[in-house]
This record gives structure tokens, C-alpha cells and sequence, in this order.
């Protein structure tokens, strides 16, 4: 059952109990805390899927009811309730955690739910078949790999949106994998499979789960880590170029 007296420490170290390598070990961990996470998040100070929604919506021309979206770790469904404020109602929803499946579930959003291990399983999701794929908080070190954008291109309808958004943690691993991500995202333009349509940065995606609560050396910026929400469109007929 949730927690209603949850509290930033226990945020914080849920946060942090999540370290293991094994991917089976992470499933477990978040079908343990899918009761908790949308109240631990929000005690997080946790914008991702308000960035994210924003972003999208600022440059979707095209019917929110008749659209088509692939929600790919899609959690308890947050990003689909915030979508739905918007117009959207049709959903796909990818997870690899089925007590978090089981939550988006009960939101009654979903015309369908996939259980698969991002990384591991074969994104679960038709070629060409989306309008739009949204993808909030799983690109991070330990967890999908960079491989995975592709997979989110190759889901969108030719003309459809990708939308990443993620948290730019610290440390070596964090750091690598933005420089990994970011080259993957510039080689998948260069190849013709989509084009950008904007990068939003915010320096207050969420509240650092890595910091200790209540230092007070820490500044009101100091205790926020910053996010980035990508934005790319798929090519209508995607072609290699090639540069002499």
C-alpha cells in the first residue's frame, strides 16, 4: 500500500536503493516501490513529465484525439495523464516492471499495456506505427541503454514525433552517457532517420536524490539537477547521407 506519510528522506532513499547492475534486481526494486513513486517523485519536486508534455505540445499541429502514442517506460502513467489534459487518448504503454504496468492499468488510459525490459527485450512496438513516442526519465546510466533511440525512431510513424526527456544527473557515468546519447542522436540525423525540432533545457527537472537532505551548504540551486527534453520528428523518407 502507499504511504501517505512519506517523507523527502524516504524519497531520497528509495532514490538510492537502486544501484544494482542486474537488470532483474531493478525490475524487483521498482515493482516494490510502484505504490510509492508517484508520491516519492512528487516529493522530488519532479517536472520530467510536465517538461516533457510542454515540449510536445508546443510543436504537435496534427488531432491529440486521433493520435496514436507509444508511452515506453511508462510507469504508473503519468505522462499519459498529463497528455490526456491535452486531448490525447489513445495510448500503448511499454514497462518493464509489472507492478508498475499494473498501476497504468488502473488509470484506464491504456488501450494496451506491454511488459518489456528496455535493453534486453525488442521494444515491444509496431514499425511506423506511432504519432507520437514519448519516452520520460529512463535514459540514465543503468538503465536504457543508448540503443534504445533508435528503436523509439523506428516505432514512429514517418513524420511522427520522438520525445526524450531526462535528468542530467552527476558523476562520470551520467556525463558519459549524455556525451553517448547525444552522439547517437546527431548520427541518426546525419543518417536522414529524423530531424530535431527543439531541445528544451530546464535547470529544475527535479531535486537531487544524491544529496543528503537539509545541508545547509547547499544553495536552492544546488539541491535541483537540471533536465533536457529532445524533441525530433521522423523523416517521411529516411535516407542515408553520405558526406564526401
Amino acid at each position: 500500500m502507499s504511504d501517505s506519510c512519506r517523507t523527502v528522506h524516504a524519497a531520497k532513499v528509495a532514490f538510492q536503493s537502486c544501484k544494482s547492475p542486474d537488470a532483474n534486481d531493478r525490475v524487483q526494486f521498482y515493482d516494490s516501490w510502484a505504490q510509492n513513486y508517484e508520491k516519492d517523485h512528487a516529493l522530488m519536486s519532479y517536472r520530467a513529465p510536465d517538461l516533457a508534455v510542454s515540449a510536445l505540445s508546443d510543436h504537435f499541429s496534427g488531432s491529440p484525439e486521433a493520435a496514436l502514442v507509444l508511452d515506453v517506460a511508462c510507469g504508473t502513467g503519468w505522462v499519459a495523464k498529463k497528455m490526456v489534459e491535452l486531448g490525447f487518448r489513445r495510448f500503448v504503454g511499454v514497462d518493464g516492471s509489472r507492478g508498475m504496468l499494473d498501476l497504468a492499468a488502473q488509470t484506464g488510459l491504456y488501450q494496451d499495456l506491454r511488459l518489456a525490459l528496455l535493453g534486453t527485450q525488442p521494444l515491444p512496438a509496431q514499425t511506423d506505427g506511432f504519432d507520437v513516442v514519448i519516452i520520460v526519465g529512463a535514459l540514465d546510466a543503468g538503465f536504457a541503454p543508448v540503443s534504445v533511440v533508435r528503436e523509439l525512431c523506428h516505432a514512429a510513424k514517418p513524420g511522427g514525433f520522438v520525445c526524450m526527456a531526462r535528468g542530467e544527473h552527476r558523476g562520470a557515468p551520467a556525463r558519459q552517457y549524455k556525451e553517448d546519447l547525444e552522439r547517437e542522436l546527431d548520427l541518426m540525423e546525419e543518417e536522414g532517420l529524423w530531424r530535431p525540432v527543439g531541445i528544451k533545457q530546464s535547470g529544475r527537472y527535479m531535486v537531487d536524490p544524491h544529496l543528503n537532505p537539509g545541508r545547509e551548504e547547499d544553495t536552492e540551486e544546488e539541491r535541483f539537477i537540471g533536465g533536457t527534453v529532445y524533441l525530433y520528428k521522423k523523416s517521411i523518407s529516411p535516407s542515408i547521407q553520405i558526406n564526401h
